[in-house]
């Protein structure tokens, strides 16, 4: 059984890719409102999520694809039996407002795509309320 294709669209409160690519592609930018903690190094990302001195759940991700200002792509060290899943995160331009938009793709089984999008609403309310955005 494959996974399904999940696609989110945030808008932004910004017309700067500056802003956002720092918050989108840096283990700091994703520390304030990813993962408890982040650590980049060679290409791989660490996120961890909870205290140290509480139980943690640590997730690796490799970097597949960067283009600065545009997107990020990675891949979980645990989806190796679906070579097609990835998640990504991508900078959009409104040709009207000139605003950007995050758009956001990722993968779930089909019992877990609910789960999933409130995980990444929650994600996206603590980023606001990180940056502003």
């Amino acid at each position: 059984m494959g996974k399904q294709k999940i696609d989110i669209e945030y808008p932004l409160n910004t017309k700067s890719p500056n802003i956002v690519w720092d918050q989108i592609s840096s283990a700091h930018g994703l520390e304030r409102w990813f993962a408890d903690h982040v650590e980049e190094s060679n290409g791989v990302f660490t996120f961890t999520w909870g205290e140290p001195w509480t139980e943690q759940d640590i997730r690796k991700a490799h970097l597949i694809e960067y283009v600065k200002y545009d997107h990020i792509k990675l891949k979980w060290d645990y989806d190796d039996e679906d070579e097609d899943s990835y998640w990504e995160m991508r900078i959009a331009k409104s040709e009207v407002t000139h605003l950007l938009t995050l758009l956001i793709t990722d993968f779930a089984d089909d019992e877990d795509t609910d789960a999933l999008n409130i995980l990444w609403e929650s994600n996206l309310d603590r980023l606001h309320r990180a940056s502003g955005l």
